[in-house]
């Protein structure tokens, strides 16, 4: 019999994640799976559980939680012979993973999904020794972020990153940065560095709008040295999908990065602290398999 296996955070969906257990496991055991369920109690559970599943060969993991518990358990994947399939039902406040992905945000629908047939091979990145599903970010603003405050983030969403975001640009000073991609160089100041998986980031489904979750690419974004009257433009260009054009912005894409700086520069990994810098960042090309929910009849 097929194996799945359920890794749990029972403080998600604001505590309410174990009201989705029971269906969820109904729903794989009526699709043939002999389900095991692991609950979370302390950081980087959900990584040693992925790392049982794939050596016990499971057939399928599913993630019941936020993009933590989600970047926690792919990296139970790193140098894996064997990778589950991957399956998500969301429950965090921004879900960038799932909204890239067009899995539906409602829990219940989201479990439903598990039912699909329909399976999508999906990029991951690596920074340093470690996976990463959605974006990297380098500077003061990176680390405000991480301490965006769990009530903001349940009362504002993703809005909550954006008002941290907004006061870091307009009060931090810019960092000297050292950004190696591909065959380029690129040296000088800046307030931000970001690179993305996907379209999505902190919720916001325009930053990089050329991005697919399968194309193989970092899409990358080096903002400068900005005035408060920048600062606001650069905010509106996020909203409207245009960062990429923003004089002040620097776009390209890469399959493998290294950013550096004299100074000390921390990082923020899907949205949690990182690494500080020096960072190599490069493309995994589709190296996860994820149920999606079936595509709509046209």
């Amino acid at each position: 019999m097929k194996q799945a296996l359920v890794i749990i955070n029972p403080s998600s969906g604001k505590e309410k994640a174990v009201n989705y257990l029971e269906d969820t496991t109904e729903i794989l055991r009526s699709q043939g799976y002999s389900v095991t369920v692991r609950e979370t109690e302390k950081e980087r559970d959900a990584t040693h559980f992925c790392v049982n599943a794939c050596e016990q060969g499971f057939s399928l993991v599913v993630s019941i939680g936020g993009d933590g518990t989600l970047h926690e358990t792919i990296n139970g994947l790193i140098d894996q012979p064997h990778c589950p399939k991957l399956g998500v039902i969301p429950l965090g406040t921004v879900n960038d993973f799932a909204r890239a992905l067009h899995i539906p945000l409602d829990p219940e629908q989201a479990i439903q999904a598990l039912r699909s047939s329909r399976i999508q091979k999906v990029d991951l990145g690596c920074v340093n020794e470690q996976l990463f599903v959605n974006v990297i970010a380098a500077g003061s603003i990176a680390q405000s972020l991480s301490s965006v405050s769990s009530k903001d983030k349940s009362r504002l969403g993703a809005f909550a990153y954006l008002k941290e975001g907004f006061k870091e640009l307009m009060n931090t000073p810019v960092h000297p940065l050292r950004i190696r991609y591909d065959d380029k160089v690129w040296e000088g100041e800046s307030r931000l560095f970001l690179t993305a998986l996907t379209n999505s980031v902190g919720g916001f489904e325009k930053l990089a709008p050329d991005a697919e979750v399968d194309d193989g690419l970092l899409h990358c974004f080096i903002i400068k040295d900005l005035s408060i009257f920048s600062t606001i433009s650069v905010s509106l260009s996020l909203l409207l999908g245009s960062l990429k054009n923003h004089s002040d912005v620097i776009y390209f894409t890469a399959k493998h990065v290294h950013v550096s700086s004299p100074q000390s520069v921390m990082t923020n990994v899907d949205g949690e602290e990182g690494p500080p810098l020096p960072i190599d960042l490069r493309v995994m090309p589709r190296y996860i398999e994820v149920i999606l929910p079936e595509e709509p009849l046209s």
